[in-house]
């Protein structure tokens, strides 16, 4: 078995780990969400690399079966593609960002189609990246909506008028052939706006068996 490898991943979330070290949770293109330690002081160039909402080219090793700490791997190096330094700049960015992460981690990377769930995961942070304040919602509907169409909750067969305004309709229904960026900017007010958040959630909600709190920035 090859114990060093590399994949394109998304950070998702850190957790301490020892003194100095962190555990890392990824979302990687072959292996869906992935668990790795990062070795290394606050100055590290590794660990600066190795952030939430930071993608790139993951490189593990994996060591043998018998030593538990390097089963589930070490990062060794994380080539930063994109570092969405937006995010940091706006608490709603960064809200939101986290609460894809969640949802994410939740559903354990959206099933096996890890290839697309990470291509729609970085879409959304991208266009999170310099989203405006009216437009970071939106973005985070609009992930919802794939999110629960891509783990098999089935939106699109879901969306009806019933229970929801016809603006909130026919925004979901309008924004299924946009990508993020574009959904960022179609309009949708404060209380349709509500109710899609609301409609979408509840479908990843019953797929997952739980709601996140961190849908509720």
């Amino acid at each position: 078995m090859t114990r060093h490898s590399v994949c394109s991943a998304l950070v998702l979330k850190l957790r301490p780990c020892g003194e100095s070290n962190r555990e890392a949770f990824f979302l990687a293109s072959e292996t869906g969400v992935t668990r790795a330690y990062v070795y290394g002081g606050p100055k590290s160039r590794l660990r600066s690399s190795v952030s939430p909402f930071h993608s790139g080219d993951l490189y593990l090793y994996r060591g043998p079966a018998r030593d538990s700490a390097l089963d589930r791997g070490k990062v060794t190096d994380f080539d930063v593609k994109k570092w969405r330094p937006g995010i940091r700049e706006s608490y709603d960015r960064s809200m939101a960002a986290a609460a894809i992460a969640d949802t994410i981690l939740a559903s354990f990377g959206g099933g096996c189609d890890w290839a697309e769930a990470l291509e729609q995961a970085n879409a959304s942070l991208d266009a999170l990246d310099n989203a405006d304040s009216s437009g970071v919602s939106r973005v985070f509907i609009h992930f919802l909506r794939n999110w629960a169409e891509l783990t098999g909750a089935g939106a699109n067969s879901a969306i009806t008028s019933a229970g929801m305004s016809e603006a909130a309709y026919r925004w979901l229904k309008a924004s299924s052939a946009l990508s993020a960026q574009e959904a960022a900017g179609l309009e949708l007010d404060g209380g349709p706006e509500r109710e899609a958040k609301r409609f979408c959630s509840s479908l990843i909600a019953s797929a997952i068996g739980r709601r996140l709190k961190s849908w509720d920035w």
